[in-house]
């Protein structure tokens, strides 16, 4: 696509602070924009921690948001404005679409720039969530959303040729507890910020125990806290070829890793967009919630998309984001069979 001639806008300030899933989800849009747009700038305003989702993309600089001290409350917005207004930006994209984003989004409008805002499409994802009269069809994606804030500033995108890192060289300190790379690489991540939508563990050990049947796979386990990497430790202790990554290697590094899986296997959760970013087939596993809100990982295909049985459970999905508990809907998620999932992730490997 190309640039704009007349558009005089040369830096973009794009906001997005959390969650994890959400900044990764803005990633393959910026890689896009970047890419379309080689001579606008973008400015990227989140928590450092998200920091390595954006390292290498072209012309892109990141600035961390301080939450805990520079730029806490009302008085530390005004400081965050005054922090990227120096940095010479003609307009700001909200991403996050809450009271700061609002907030810094407002001060850039009276300071005379341009500004757009995420539409988060709160009414549609109302109608499907309902347990009465509810709608239900597919919702523009997030990544639709976010195009639509650039296409606002005067720059549309073309989401339909994305553009993915290369696979990063692993280092010493991976290789050493992974092993060589001969088989093929399995990433399973069972958890998610809401039970709703974590596979029951029994059955996520049976589809486990069946993919570790197969020695040239090598099945990586992704976590975190020291509960979860308990439980994890207990998932790998009858095959030599799972092994629990959770704790054993910086975040950086295990972005790296999850570059170079075959396929990743994950709930509706954060680590499902993580490897979508970086152009790893995704299956993932959906319980209280449904890829129609829109949040299917980037360039995946809804058939790689496994949902609980709404025949069992009509009033699926029950939430957007997991954190409502309908009584009687605590199974949902046993209505997708080991097997399923076994056969899906293997179908991706062939």
């Amino acid at each position: 696509m190309a640039e704009l001639s007349n558009n005089k806008i040369k830096h973009i300030a794009v906001m997005r602070l959390s969650a994890m899933g959400d900044v990764a989800m803005t990633v393959p849009v910026l890689r896009a924009f970047v890419k379309q747009y080689p001579t606008v700038k973008l400015t990227v305003i989140s928590r450092p921690f998200f920091k390595p989702f954006f390292d290498g993309i072209p012309n892109l600089e990141f600035f961390s948001f301080d939450e805990k001290q520079r730029h806490k409350g009302f008085p530390g917005l005004l400081r965050l404005f005054g922090d990227v207004k120096k940095l010479k930006i003609d307009a700001f994209a909200d991403l996050h679409n809450v009271l700061r984003s609002k907030i810094v989004s407002l001060l850039f409008a009276l300071s005379g720039k341009k500004r757009a805002t995420v539409d988060k499409g709160r009414e549609g994802k109302k109608e499907l969530t309902r347990a009465e009269n509810k709608i239900f069809k597919q919702l523009p994606t997030m990544f639709e959303r976010h195009a639509k804030v650039f296409s606002a500033l005067g720059f549309p995108l073309d989401l339909s040729h994305p553009v993915f890192p290369e696979k990063a060289v692993l280092n010493a300190d991976i290789l050493e507890i992974i092993g060589n790379q001969n088989e093929k690489l399995i990433g399973i991540a069972p958890f998610a910020q809401y039970n709703s939508k974590v596979y029951p563990l029994d059955l996520m050990q049976d589809v486990i125990a069946k993919l570790a049947e197969n020695p040239m796979y090598k099945i990586l386990l992704f976590g975190g806290g020291k509960k979860e990497i308990e439980i994890l430790d207990s998932l790998t202790e009858p095959f030599e070829n799972v092994i629990n990554m959770a704790g054993k290697i910086k975040f950086q590094q295990e972005l790296q890793l999850i570059s170079n899986l075959d396929v990743m296997l994950s709930m509706d959760s954060g680590n499902a967009h993580i490897a979508a970013m970086l152009g790893v087939k995704v299956v993932t596993l959906w319980g209280a919630t449904h890829p129609y809100a829109g949040f299917l990982p980037f360039n995946q295909s809804l058939e790689n998309a496994l949902t609980s049985d709404r025949n069992q459970y009509p009033k699926l999905p029950t939430s957007v984001y997991g954190n409502k508990v309908v009584e009687g809907y605590e199974n949902a998620m046993r209505t997708i069979l080991p097997q399923q999932v076994v056969d899906k992730v293997k179908e991706q490997l062939s």
